[in-house]
């Protein structure tokens, strides 16, 4: 069975018990650019407008790019909603904002448990990066499936994405969690550098995996659609 959703060019294909959902690859591409345009901005502004960076002032300038990012990214996802016959766009929006402080609660409980610092000097730096890899994980997750379990399980346990805005949700958020981890990987080292401290190299590795990951999403559209022409030829 299939299903165009106008106004989004969204299409719907029953795959046995899973819906897959579709976007052309023009869309994928466009979505992903809002997205990154959303991360440049507010970084030109910490540096232009706030003269503020990453290096020196770590929780001023977390605060001000996710601040800047979960409306690009709630805002945007909210309109690929799943359930979009039965869910009204202010509701995803609703879920893609609760789902901003429940994925901050699992990410700075995570970096704990990984050995980030505890403390009162640390607490901004640990809550504003927390925020900001939610914005790169949850949000997304929130806006689109709700409570879902079955596609939240599938997306984040198995990796299992079976559409396009699977793959535009699982791809960056895998490598914003891949590229943190790899970012952390200086921080014991004795260099002494200013950017060693939690967490700037591993919010740095975050964002670089998340824009890969983005990258990716975009081939694997390109690539499904490749393939589909190739199999009805």
């Amino acid at each position: 069975m299939k299903n165009k959703k106008k106004g989004h060019n969204i299409k719907d294909i029953t795959r046995g018990d899973a819906v897959v959902q579709n976007l052309s690859p023009s869309k994928v591409l466009l979505s992903h650019l809002i997205c990154g345009i959303g991360l440049a901005s507010s970084f030109w502004l910490a540096i232009n407008i706030y003269s503020i960076n990453l290096i020196d002032n770590p929780a001023s300038t977390l605060r001000l790019i996710w601040l800047i990012e979960v409306p690009v990214v709630v805002l945007l996802y909210s309109l690929f909603r799943k359930d979009m016959n039965q869910s009204s766009y202010l509701k995803a929006v609703a879920r893609g904002l609760l789902g901003l402080p429940v994925g901050a609660v699992v990410h700075a409980l995570g970096a704990i448990v990984l050995g980030a610092p505890v403390g009162t000097q640390y607490f901004l730096r640990t809550l504003n990066w927390s925020l900001l890899m939610s914005t790169f994980t949850f949000v997304p997750a929130a806006s689109v499936y709700g409570s879902s379990w079955v596609d939240w399980h599938r997306i984040f346990a198995q990796t299992k994405p079976i559409g396009s805005i699977d793959y535009m949700i699982c791809l960056p958020a895998h490598g914003a969690v891949i590229g943190g981890w790899f970012g952390a990987w200086p921080m014991p080292l004795d260099w002494e550098r200013t950017w060693q401290e939690w967490p700037i190299c591993v919010t740095y590795g975050a964002i670089i995996g998340y824009l890969v990951g983005m990258l990716a999403s975009f081939c694997s559209a390109v690539f499904r659609v490749s393939s589909q022409h190739v199999k009805g030829d």
